[in-house]
């Protein structure tokens, strides 16, 4: 798999987590879906958003290895929570469509990049 493959998974993953950890908090998700976030739905996006941060780093330790992998991977947490913080104000109804489309691209990639 190419490197800008591996990057756009890894990028893709950081995005996805991010963007559901912002709809778990109530402000935010009634800006996109127009209500608060029900307790049940909370602790699902909170779920997701870990699930999905934590497989980030699969991405980032195979491409640069153990010590400058996990630098990476801080840096792409970094560059995934920029998008949905510049996303909430101008478009929030686009992010949640946004994150589900990269989160499932971002673990096609995975599979594709453990399963090579």
């Amino acid at each position: 798999m190419s490197y800008a493959a591996i990057v756009l998974t890894a990028f893709g993953l950081c995005f996805a987590g991010m963007a559901a950890f912002s709809l778990a908090i109530d402000r935010h998700h009634r800006q996109v879906y127009g209500d608060d976030t029900p307790v049940r739905k909370r602790y699902l996006l909170r779920v997701a958003g870990t699930l999905l941060l934590v497989a980030a780093i699969v991405p980032c330790v195979l491409l640069w290895g153990g010590g400058a992998g996990v630098v990476a991977w801080i840096g792409m947490l970094t560059i995934g929570a920029l998008l949905p913080a510049t996303l909430l104000p101008y478009w929030p109804r686009r992010i949640a469509p946004l994150a589900v489309a990269a989160g499932t691209l971002g673990l096609a990639g995975l599979a594709g990049i453990t399963l090579t």
